[in-house]
């Protein structure tokens, strides 16, 4: 099975507790989020720098809806990290013409499913009632 016919299958995606920016956290040398001071060892990706960060990942699930769920005390990279490399999804989805098609949702709270906007962005393109 080919990428595309894979992604095509999908007719939605969210993202939770794991969207940041991917270069920086495999390349910094200086960030306490980097993988150099954990215990990954098959973090490092060839060439991932000049190929495509997170933003672009999500641009494959264009025409689909696309969420992002935030805490703001996820460990996984900072706030800053997470809002710039957002910024170039919802930058694609509006120039499309398809910006009721992406969200984030930033809560208070750790690196979890919040769940709460989430069900209301699957009722939302998922046609679903609300209980």
């Amino acid at each position: 099975m080919s990428i595309p016919e894979l992604i095509n299958r999908y007719c939605l995606s969210i993202c939770s507790a794991d969207y940041n920016e991917w270069i920086w956290k495999n390349v910094s040398a200086r960030s306490n989020y980097c993988y150099l001071y954990g215990g990954e060892y098959d973090m490092p990706e060839f060439n991932l720098g000049n190929t495509f960060n997170y933003a672009e990942l999500s641009w494959l699930m264009i025409p689909r809806p696309f969420m992002v769920e935030r805490g703001h005390d996820d460990g996984v990279a900072p706030d800053e990290w997470v809002s710039y490399e957002y910024a170039k999804t919802r930058r694609q989805y509006v120039k499309l013409g398809l910006a009721d098609r992406t969200e984030i949702e930033i809560f208070n709270g750790p690196h979890t499913i919040n769940g709460k906007g989430t069900f209301d962005f699957l009722h939302k393109h998922l046609n679903w009632p609300k209980p």
